[in-house]
């Protein structure tokens, strides 16, 4: 009965997995980025953070690098953090960034950009991205998603007009670059349907490839 009981197991485990897909989240530590992440546990799921170490520890330690927690990782076991360099060199310590491109991009069917902030270096993550995709897996699927004009303020207040532009320039790269590009736009109290709509996203680019 055991060994019928461990075949069957196998076999849903090899299912489940057989038709899952390798979707990375940039910006991932955010709170709609672990909210997808774990959404998504039909699929493999990288979190790309910057310092993977201090994202996956039992309390936050800084405000300066992003944080899902050991909670989280251990509730999540189809996810895992990937260090990276965020487009930006200067902001990183040590090495364990080195090879992320090689490692995450090229078996990536989905890459999803919620690299939060609007600042300079957001369009900098967009712009690495894009060209490490293209050069290693330009047929994945890149999602990028911004706030809706209205609530750009709930997500980052100050210098509204100079955020918009950036939004503007990185769906804009996306969309000229990218074979496969999505740009949403999402509501800052309505997570949930923001989530939703990425993972239609998701699903119908799946139906349709």
């Amino acid at each position: 009965m055991k060994t019928v009981f461990l075949l069957i197991s196998t076999f849903a485990i090899s299912w489940r997995y057989a038709d899952a897909l390798n979707v990375v989240l940039a910006g991932g530590t955010g709170s709609i980025g672990s909210k997808l992440a774990s959404r998504l546990s039909n699929h493999e799921v990288t979190i790309l953070a910057r310092n993977a170490f201090l994202a996956a520890a039992p309390s936050r330690v800084t405000e300066d690098f992003g944080w899902v927690g050991a909670n989280f990782m251990k509730k999540n076991p189809h996810v895992r953090l990937r260090d990276w360099d965020g487009g930006d060199l200067l902001d990183i310590v040590g090495q364990d960034w080195l090879g992320w491109q090689d490692d995450v991009l090229k078996p990536a069917d989905v890459v999803v950009n919620l690299v939060g902030g609007f600042t300079e270096q957001r369009v900098m993550a967009c712009e690495r991205l894009v060209r490490e995709s293209l050069s290693l897996n330009k047929d994945a699927l890149q999602i990028t998603v911004s706030p809706t004009e209205e609530d750009l303020p709930n997500f980052s207040p100050g210098a509204q007009a100079l955020k918009k532009e950036r939004i503007k320039l990185c769906e804009d790269m996306v969309k000229s670059n990218c074979v496969n590009a999505i740009c949403l736009r999402i509501e800052s109290n309505h997570e949930d349907t923001g989530c939703d709509r990425i993972q239609a996203a998701i699903e119908d680019w799946r139906e349709q490839v």
